[in-house]
């Protein structure tokens, strides 16, 4: 079995794929930058006894991280309970993109990974929607190269903003509570309406761009916490999968051992 892990700025995943590539269990805790080695350990400990996973069955590791203070911790904590090797995607490891940006080794552990797993399982041209702490949207060209895209705040990060930069707006939570109409009639869902419909609409608008100047019709892909929430307020249609990133590191595993 294969362990991969995606390690966010707001949650960390888990995921083990078996021999035949599939996912056999998945697992999300929150993202802690200030936990130790020991206390990854036992986290990852628990997680597999959860799933009735043996540490005898992980063969080998590899993470994505945006949180640098937990990427040595948690890389320890993985060699240490499971006895492998825990690859760590960045500048050295193979990923199969040709990045065309103008600082290649600066794309983030999080982009390259879904960017690797639509262009190994989806047709392109490919745009990925990532809604996760920051929205992210990319973009892959028809020959596989990762050409660029938009990073803007996120549902999460934009409700928050709005609570601590107002003297009355209260902080609310994002559920999966259906949007009828756009126009508000209470606070609450004057808000709701703005983060949601808001986004949909940007992301509307993005993928139409980003086809204008790509000069084709793409496929699109929606992963990350929020997707689920905010696809069905979208005009376009797309593809949603959740474990996208989980599966791209599955591939960088195998472009590496």
């Amino acid at each position: 079995m294969i362990l991969t892990i995606d390690v966010g700025n707001t949650n960390t995943v888990f995921g083990g794929f078996d021999d035949s590539e599939k996912l056999v269990f998945q697992s999300r805790i929150s993202t802690d930058r200030f936990r130790m080695e020991d206390q990854y350990a036992i986290m990852l400990a628990d997680i597999l006894k959860l799933y009735s996973v043996e540490v005898s069955d992980i063969a080998g590791a590899v993470l994505s991280s945006v949180v640098p203070p937990v990427t040595t911790q948690l890389k320890a904590a993985v060699e240490k309970i499971c006895g492998c090797r825990v690859m760590t995607v960045g500048p050295g490891l193979k990923t199969g993109l040709n990045i065309k940006i103008d600082e290649p080794a600066s794309l983030g552990a999080d982009m390259a990974a879904v960017a690797v797993g639509a262009k190994e399982h989806y047709p392109l041209p490919a745009i990925v929607i990532d809604l996760g702490t920051a929205t992210k949207i990319l973009a892959v060209d028809k020959s596989g190269a990762f050409i660029g895209g938009i990073i803007s705040p996120g549902v999460k990060i934009s409700a928050e903003a709005l609570a601590a930069k107002t003297a009355a707006l209260p902080l609310i939570g994002v559920t999966n509570e259906p949007i009828r109409k756009v126009i508000g009639t209470n606070t609450i869902d004057c808000m709701r309406s703005g983060l949601l419909n808001g986004t949909a609409f940007m992301l509307d608008g993005m993928i139409e761009n980003f086809e204008r100047e790509i000069g084709e019709k793409c496929t699109v892909i929606a992963t990350g916490g929020f997707s689920s929430v905010v696809k069905p307020l979208c005009k376009t249609d797309f593809i949603l999968d959740e474990n996208l990133i989980l599966v791209g590191l599955l591939e960088i595993y195998k472009k590496n051992k």
